[in-house]
């Protein structure tokens, strides 16, 4: 089919409709920012829920009670919830103690990398700030704005216990839509169903693989001595959700406090260990499941990073992809006509879903 219009066409004209489009864009995106503590913790419920969700297939197969169901999903999303409120908070608990313990080393580590860059002709301020970003009192601010930040999340825990609690009453009606509806919106169902399974995939395939570097990277750490091995464990199993850039975030902090306990060679020695690990994991193989499932160019990858970090903060980056996959849904899902769209994204075959097990496809 043509991109062309034929003449006469009625309507606006095209520049028209994609300036008016980039607005509509535009006005999503402030309205996502501007509501971000009502919308971070929906968000956040909406992806236990989905994760939780394949919990109630058996029971629902064996004709338990609808609210059994519902009842064991909320309570699986809660206890995710729990569970990773405690291990962050023991991690950043830790890690206020490791400052405390090393602040001497991490002050002479900032010395010998500003003097060390000086040497090389770089310039004194700039290095004046390089160097400070790990002085004591630069990173304790940083655990405490971290702390500040968890404390905001807590006032809207109960948010994120009510959307969950909603959310998973729903989930039912929502699998078992009525047959009049599923026979008139087979694509948009199937393009949902597509979403709730990649989705769900998603978050299974990434906490295996960053469970397993996270393992590894924290059995390293304590084998070579480095402080807080359980607080660099939990950092590498978090960041591993954030496409791209989680490598980065969780290798600089147990690299630098490696360089100032043990010197240069130990904090390079954490660093190769890091990245043959991590990165034979995360770039060699774990695509190799995760591209798959979620089909997203690497470009658009990237890009959802910034822009859903920039909108809703720590909870955008942490859930990136799924965003981006459910805003694709909304944009063009079940859009016959959208098979451009899908492919530039990196979806390249939109019919080809994959199903969830015991996930009835939708006739088209």
């Amino acid at each position: 089919m043509s991109d062309r219009e034929p003449p006469g066409t009625p309507g606006l004209a095209r520049p028209t409709r994609i300036l008016l489009t980039l607005a509509a864009a535009g006005g999503a995106c402030w309205t996502v920012w501007a509501g971000r503590s009502i919308l971070a913790p929906l968000v956040l419920a909406a992806a236990l829920i989905i994760i939780a969700l394949p919990a109630r297939r058996p029971l629902d197969r064996r004709g338990t009670p609808s609210w059994v169901g519902t009842l064991v999903v909320v309570a699986i999303a809660w206890g995710i919830l729990v569970v990773l409120a405690v291990l962050v908070l023991l991690a950043l608990g830790q890690f206020g103690s490791i400052l405390a313990t090393y602040a001497g080393q991490l002050e002479e580590s900032a010395e010998t990398l500003d003097s060390f860059f000086q040497s090389l002709g770089f310039s004194t301020v700039s290095m004046d700030e390089v160097a400070g970003a790990i002085q004591p009192s630069t990173l304790l601010t940083t655990v405490f704005n971290a702390g500040t930040q968890l404390l905001g999340l807590g006032t809207a825990v109960f948010f994120v216990v009510a959307y969950a609690m909603f959310l998973g009453m729903d989930a039912a009606r929502w699998q078992n839509p009525p047959k009049e509806l599923a026979e008139a919106s087979s694509r948009r169902l199937h393009a949902f169903q597509r979403f709730t399974a990649g989705t769900n995939r998603y978050f299974l395939v990434n906490s295996i693989f960053g469970l397993i570097v996270a393992v590894i990277d924290g059995l390293a750490l304590w084998l070579l001595g480095v402080p807080g091995p359980f607080v660099w464990a939990v950092l590498a199993f978090v960041t591993n959700y954030i496409p791209n850039i989680g490598f980065v975030l969780g290798v600089v902090p147990p690299v630098v406090l490696a360089v100032a306990v043990g010197g240069w060679g130990l904090g390079l020695l954490v660093l190769a260990i890091y990245c043959i690990v991590n990165v034979t994991l995360q770039v060699l193989v774990q695509p190799r499941f995760v591209g798959e499932t979620v089909r997203l160019s690497v470009t658009l990858t990237f890009a959802s990073v910034v822009l859903w970090t920039t909108l809703l903060g720590a909870v955008g980056s942490l859930l990136a992809v799924p965003l981006t996959l459910f805003a694709r849904f909304l944009i063009i899902g079940g859009d016959p006509g959208s098979r451009f769209a899908h492919w530039i994204s990196g979806d390249d075959d939109p019919e080809d879903a994959p199903a969830l097990p015991d996930e009835p496809r939708n006739p088209e």
